[in-house]
C-alpha cells in the first residue's frame, strides 16, 4: 500500500468474518499515531456544512470509542453501535469517564446491518471505512438501509470507503508497522491480496506481540480483514436504491475532488 493508504485498512468489521477478536486487544496501540482529532472535526464540519441544525449522531461500527468520544465533547449526542465485544468494553470505558448523568455519549452492541433501535437520529456516521467491510451486495444494502431507518427527515449519512480507482491504480502492497508504549511493543505484517473481479482485498495481517513489563516471550495473532473498494456511480446507485440523496463526495480530509490517487473517500449522502 502507498504511503496514502497509511491507517486506512482496519475498522470494526461488520461482515460476519470473526476479525478483531485478539486483534482488539491491541487496536489503540496500533492507531495511537492517528489523528483521531482532526478526523472528529472534519466529520463535525462536514455535519454542520450540510445539516447546520443537527445535534445527534449514531455511529455504525464505533470501534473503540474514541470518534464518538471527541464528537460528544463538540456539543453532539452520539450513541455508538459496535460488533467486537471487546471494543464495545473500550468505548463504555470512555462513556463511564464522563460526568455522572451525562447521556451524550451511549453505546451498545449490534451488528450494522440488522440493528434497529427505538429512535432516530439527525446524522449516521460510518468512519474509517466501515461501509468497506460490508463485502456482499446484500451487506451493503442492509448496512444503507439501517443508516435510513435511522434518520430523521433532512438526516445525512456520512461514511468513507476504499476508492476503486485509487486500488487499482496504486495496488496494495505489503507494509510493516511497529508500535510501543511502556508496556507492550507491536510488530504488525499486512499483507494484501487483490481480488479485482469481486472489487476485494484480503489484508492477512501477522501481529507480533511482545509484553515488556514484565518481559514476557512474543506472541503471535493472524487475522484476515476483507475489504471492498467501491466506485462513485455504484455508491450513487445504492444510495438512490436505499431511499438517499448523493450530497457531496470528496477526498477523506482533505477536501479535494476524487481520482486515481484518491484512496480514502467520504460520501455525504441525505435523506430527502
Amino acid at each position: 500500500m502507498s504511503e496514502n493508504q497509511n491507517n486506512q485498512s482496519e475498522e470494526a468489521s461488520e461482515n460476519g468474518t470473526a476479525v478483531f477478536a485478539d486483534y482488539a486487544r491491541y487496536y489503540d496501540l496500533l492507531y495511537r499515531d492517528k489523528n483521531y482529532a482532526a478526523e472528529a472535526e472534519y466529520v463535525a464540519s462536514l455535519i454542520r456544512k450540510f445539516h447546520p441544525s443537527a445535534r445527534t449522531i449514531l455511529e455504525l461500527g464505533s470501534g473503540t470509542g474514541i470518534h464518538a468520544s471527541l464528537l460528544a465533547e463538540k456539543g453532539f449526542t452520539v450513541h455508538g453501535i459496535e460488533r467486537s465485544s471487546e471494543m464495545h468494553a473500550r468505548s463504555q470505558a470512555l462513556a463511564e469517564k464522563r460526568a455522572a448523568g451525562d447521556d451524550c455519549l451511549t453505546f451498545t452492541t449490534g451488528d450494522i446491518r440488522d440493528i434497529r433501535l427505538n429512535k432516530r437520529f439527525d446524522a449516521v456516521i460510518a468512519l474509517f471505512h466501515v461501509i468497506s467491510y460490508q463485502t456482499t451486495n446484500d451487506d451493503v444494502a442492509a448496512a444503507f438501509e439501517t443508516a435510513k431507518y435511522h434518520l430523521n427527515s433532512g438526516g445525512v449519512f456520512i461514511f468513507d470507503v476504499w476508492y476503486g480507482p485509487a486500488v487499482l491504480t496504486e495496488r496494495p502492497a505489503v507494509r510493516i508497522k511497529r508500535m510501543v508504549d511502556d508496556q507492550t511493543k507491536i510488530t504488525r505484517l499486512a499483507e494484501p491480496v487483490l481480488h479485482p473481479n469481486e472489487n476485494r482485498v484480503d489484508v492477512h495481517y501477522h501481529v507480533f506481540v511482545r509484553k515488556l513489563s514484565p518481559p514476557q516471550a512474543v506472541a503471535e495473532l493472524k487475522e484476515t480483514h476483507t475489504m471492498r473498494y467501491f466506485f462513485k456511480p455504484e455508491i450513487e446507485r445504492i444510495a438512490a436504491h436505499a431511499g438517499f440523496q448523493c450530497m457531496h463526495v470528496e477526498g477523506w480530509l482533505t477536501g479535494k475532488a476524487i481520482g486515481c490517487d484518491t484512496w480514502g473517500v467520504c460520501f455525504v449522502l441525505k435523506v430527502p
